[in-house]
Order: C-alpha cells, then sequence, then structure tokens
C-alpha cells in the first residue's frame, strides 16, 4: 500500500516506494495517489516524470500549463484520464464534499529516483523560490524585498493546503478538455464482451498527449467471475496495473514457464507484470475493474486464449506436434473459445 508522503488539512499525497516494490525501480515507474479534502488545493508543481492521471472518485478542478502555453483548467470527474507530459505545471482543486482521488502512473526514467516521483512546489514552504537569496528573488520578479518576502513566506503550507469557502477559485473552460482529458467511463469501447468485460484504450488516436509522455493506458471492467484471456506486450512493454474497485485472482507466468506471481486481487492494490510475461485474471462475483498504464502509447498485445489467440494462428500439424496429441485432441482444442474474445464469461 502507498504511504503518506506529505499533507495537511486539504488532504494528503501518498506514494508506492520502490524499496517495498522493488519492480517499480527496475521496471523505472513510479505510482502515487492524491487525497484532497473539500477545500483541498494540491499547491502548483512540475516533477521529474511523464505521468498518466485518473481520476478514482469525485469531481474537481485540474489545472494544467504547458511549457510556453497558456493554463488550461479542466473540469475534472470519476474517469477522467489526463496525460501529463514531462515539464507541465499542475493544480488540483476539490470543491465538492466528497474525496477527490487522483490516481497517478508513470515513467521515471528521467527522474531523481529510479521508482519515485519527485515534485518540484512553486509555492509553500519547499517552493522552490524559497531556496533564493532576496536578491535574486528580488530580481527575478522585480519587487522589492518587503514584497519579495511576503510572496516567498506568507505560504506555510506544504504541497496541500485548504483554501477557504469565500476564496473565489477559476471555474473550468469546457473548451480546455479537447485534447486534454479522456473518460474512461464514457468513451467508445474498443472491446464489449455480453457476459465477459469491456475495455477502454487509450492512445495517440483518443488522447495525442500520451505520444508526447510515451505510455498508454487501459481501463478494463470484468464482469463477475469472468475471465481475462491469457496474454502479454509482444513489443516490450511493461504493464502497471491498479485495481480500482472489485476482487478476483491472478496469475503471472514467466521463465521457462514458471508462475512468479498468484495472488488476490483487491480494490487499492497495485502490480507490475514484467516485460513479455503472461498475466490472466479470474474475477469474484461483483467483477473486477481496473486501470493500466503500458510503456509504449500504442500497446500491442498478443493473447494465448479466445477467437483471436495466436493458438489459432498456427497450423493443425504444428499444434498436433507441439503438444504431442492426436489428432482429435487438436481439433478439439482448436473448436473452442471461437466466438469468445480476450474476455470469458462463466460457465452457465
Amino acid at each position: 500500500m502507498p504511504k503518506k508522503s506529505y499533507g495537511g488539512a486539504g488532504g494528503s499525497y501518498h506514494a508506492w516506494c520502490p524499496n517495498e516494490l522493488p519492480m517499480l525501480r527496475q521496471g523505472n515507474i513510479g505510482a502515487g495517489k492524491l487525497l484532497l479534502e473539500k477545500g483541498g488545493l494540491a499547491l502548483p508543481r512540475y516533477s521529474d516524470s511523464a505521468k498518466v492521471a485518473y481520476v478514482l472518485q469525485g469531481n474537481g478542478v485540474a489545472g494544467i500549463v504547458l511549457p510556453e502555453k497558456e493554463e488550461k483548467v479542466l473540469a475534472i470527474k470519476t474517469g477522467d484520464t489526463i496525460a501529463l507530459p514531462f515539464g507541465v505545471i499542475t493544480w488540483w482543486f476539490n470543491k465538492e464534499d466528497t474525496e477527490l482521488q487522483v490516481l497517478f502512473l508513470g515513467d521515471t526514467k528521467t527522474a531523481h529516483k529510479p521508482g519515485s516521483f519527485t515534485d518540484f512546489f512553486l509555492t509553500g514552504s519547499n517552493g522552490i523560490f524559497t531556496g533564493f537569496s532576496m536578491e535574486f528573488v528580488c530580481r527575478a520578479w522585480d519587487v522589492d524585498e518587503s514584497t519579495a518576502k511576503s510572496l516567498v513566506g506568507s505560504q506555510t503550507g506544504n504541497g496541500i493546503i485548504k483554501v477557504d469557502s469565500g476564496v473565489k477559485m477559476p471555474e473550468p473552460n469546457k473548451d480546455h478538455r479537447s485534447g486534454m482529458a479522456l473518460n474512461c467511463l464514457e468513451a467508445p469501447l474498443d472491446v464489449d464482451i455480453k457476459g465477459g468485460g469491456r475495455v477502454v484504450v487509450l492512445n495517440t488516436k483518443n488522447l495525442p498527449l500520451v505520444g508526447e509522455v510515451g505510455l498508454g493506458a487501459d481501463l478494463v471492467r470484468l464482469d463477475g467471475n469472468a475471465m481475462c484471456s491469457p496474454g502479454f506486450s509482444c513489443d516490450s512493454a511493461l504493464q502497471v496495473t491498479y485495481i480500482v474497485r472489485g476482487s478476483g485472482r491472478a496469475q503471472v507466468v514467466g521463465v521457462d514457464g514458471k508462475r512468479v506471481l498468484e495472488t488476490t486481487v483487491k480494490a487499492g492494490m497495485l502490480f507490475i507484470v514484467p516485460r513479455f510475461f503472461v498475466v490472466s485474471k479470474i474475477s469474484d462475483n461483483e467483477g473486477l475493474e481496473w486501470f493500466s498504464i503500458i510503456s509504449t502509447p500504442n500497446p500491442i498485445f498478443t493473447h494465448m486464449a479466445g477467437r483471436t489467440s495466436a493458438w489459432k494462428a498456427l497450423s493443425p500439424e504444428v499444434l498436433q506436434a507441439s503438444f504431442n496429441v492426436s489428432a482429435d485432441v487438436e481439433k478439439t482444442f482448436r473448436s473452442k473459445r471461437m466466438n469468445s474474445e480476450i474476455f470469458f464469461a462463466p460457465s452457465k
């Protein structure tokens, strides 16, 4: 589980630690979660890593400043995905009673610490200008020393503050969402299997900014007791998965046919599938939903079961010899799952 990194009256930020989850460091992946109470403001910051943000819960406002461009102020809600390229400045605000929860997953190959995000705050007790002398601050901002001390020292909060109810915050601009955010709960489905599950894939077509981030993503919703076909990323991509809701079982198989992971997964858990390893999940009665990032903006997967599986493409003779079975067994095997793709509904 993630540990609290900082916070105050307005909320808190929690991060998964690479010391406890070594695959984060090995895969150069960071993961964190922002929790904002009503009136909570995550102060403007930039990061040493490109990220994908996914709104797990609540409604709020996000401010995003791309390099040398104007500020975009977006209304955000549950299911929204936002691509955050390297170097953007962001702030987050919650004006609703429901806690705003935002998941961050990203690539840390440019980070100071592999497997961890480092944020640089523009203001607050640890803001970047607290480290400069007054001479530098005054000359940079063209203000007198009294004004400079007020600007640098008045905000004593660290990373997250609580804004008074009477303070007016920026209103979102509906036009600013275009090209910046995509709601996975409302987007057209890439796969929809009755009784099995649904998936929305984020790529450079429906969210162009993921190309700048260098990451793809998907939201998968598996129906009760359904199965997600065993599969692997065939373009050397690493897959990082956060369980949004529900529960189920997951198995991962790696080199030499060795099962490297068998675990019960439930809401709030994070797990990583190494490159080329095969993963499959079976949901419990209430179903299973997960959000994943893939370390390429346009991921390609090969599935090992179902109508579109690699098995169906192989010739019968090769399969018969490879499995060392009779022609009848091979025909039986090939005839199965001809109407199922990726997700398999439970047997009736």
